[in-house]
């Protein structure tokens, strides 16, 4: 595989000399503007750096279909920085998000880190314990005939079997599980390179957990961004976090909002990041104070409201929160994200979002990541509710500890993981 980067005035002036000296069939694996040094800086414009990749005939990987997009489609596609905005752009190709990074890419052509030295490892491990039995699997194949089947099984088929189970390990849903082996039909062909197994079972997830979208422009001032979510899983923290991307970042006009007065301490912590932030705040005690609210804060960008965090078996509460979402909805244009914690059980889970369901349309944010080693419910909940991911955070760090989801990342995590000794 060739790799080399090209810069240009623009994308498009960047991806025509890539075009003139690579051929038509490079793929573009990152975009980002570059800034001269210097005093140089104060005279010249920014540049477009466009890398891009170029598979060689001899490449041993056989990689998955894809399209080159055009310096137009392209356009508006985000650059992988710390940005927490969303992708508006027409094109939606999710196959290219497998592309997506340079270091994604390349993680890729080196056999996905070193996933694949883990698995097979274990698989090693495995056939060794198989060899070991075989004096006695023999025996019993005398006495059981379901035995010669399994003695059947190819080399292949047992390294799916080995992908399946570390999904289990890692609390992927069972019937999700199989849906993903399922696709990748092995029967018959033990001529199939392991790796390339692995690379497609690989992509098949990444496919799976989509693109993550994250907060959309405005159509028009303020944007109202509602989170919404059980007791407990940081919410608070999480408003915080994306807020001061978008205050300190992005250099955008803020304010904070809450409703939730059940808990004087919420209020207070929240206050105590808008001091910081040095941006606006305000505490919402019923449905007929949000027009007021938003007229107040009608020349900012973003209005960032933190909901009441209750029992989602609380049916009043739930009520109460109802009213207050088609307040804000006729107030101004809004936007909402159902926060969840990682660390929840898969049943609970299962719960919390069917009912929050019947309140708003939402995407997902997961937070506590650094708390769990088992990365299943991630996909458990993409694929149960249909609804993308946007955010997940790994720590208490305001504002470093967030960041938009990144399903490459995910998945090397759930096919990754380590079994803990009893």
């Amino acid at each position: 595989m060739i790799i080399k980067k090209f810069v240009g005035k623009t994308e498009a002036e960047a991806v025509e000399a890539a075009k003139k000296e690579l051929g038509d069939g490079v793929v573009i694996m990152n975009v980002k503007d570059v800034q001269r040094k210097g005093l140089a800086a104060l005279f010249r414009a920014k540049q477009t750096e466009v890398t891009v990749a170029l598979e060689e005939e001899n490449d041993t990987v056989v990689p998955v279909r894809r399209e080159t997009p055009s310096p137009a489609a392209r356009k508006e596609q985000p650059r992988p920085v710390k940005r927490l905005s969303a992708d508006n752009s027409a094109e939606a190709d999710l196959s290219h998000e497998i592309v997506l990074g340079t270091e994604d890419r390349i993680a890729i052509e080196k056999k996905l880190d070193s996933l694949e030295s883990l698995l097979m490892s274990r698989f090693q491990q495995n056939e060794a314990a198989r060899e070991e039995t075989t004096v006695s699997e023999k025996a019993a194949e005398e006495e059981n005939r379901e035995e010669p089947q399994q003695e059947e099984m190819t080399q292949q088929q047992r390294f799916v079997r080995l992908l399946y189970n570390t999904m289990l390990e890692s609390e992927v849903d069972e019937k999700y599980a199989n849906q993903i082996v399922n696709e990748v039909d092995v029967s018959g062909k033990s001529n199939l390179p392991i790796d390339y197994i692995l690379e497609n079972i690989y992509q098949k997830m990444i496919l799976k957990f989509g693109r993550a979208y994250g907060i959309s422009p405005a159509d028009g001032a303020p944007k109202i961004v509602v989170f919404m979510g059980p007791t407990g899983v940081g919410k608070t923290t999480t408003i915080a976090k994306i807020a001061s991307c978008y205050a300190v970042e992005e250099k955008k006009k803020v304010a904070l909002m809450t409703a939730d007065t059940y808990r004087i301490a919420a209020v207070e912590q929240l206050r105590t990041y808008a001091n910081i932030l040095e941006v606006p705040f305000r505490v919402i005690y019923s449905e007929d104070e949000v027009k007021t609210a938003v007229r107040e804060f009608a020349d900012f960008d973003y209005i960032f409201v933190d909901t009441m965090g209750h029992s989602h078996k609380n049916e009043e509460q739930l009520g109460h929160m109802k009213k207050l979402f088609d307040a804000l909805k006729e107030a101004a244009e809004c936007q909402t994200f159902l926060v969840l914690s990682a660390t929840t059980k898969y049943r609970d889970l299962l719960k919390i979002v069917s009912t929050y369901k019947g309140i708003a349309d939402f995407q997902l944010i997961f937070t506590k990541l650094d708390e769990t080693a088992a990365m299943g419910n991630l996909l458990n909940m993409r694929l149960f509710t249909e609804k993308p991911l946007a955010f997940v955070t790994n720590g208490q760090n305001v504002p470093n500890d967030i960041e938009q989801f990144n399903p490459q990342k995910t998945v090397k995590q759930i096919l990754s993981i380590k079994q803990e000794k009893q």
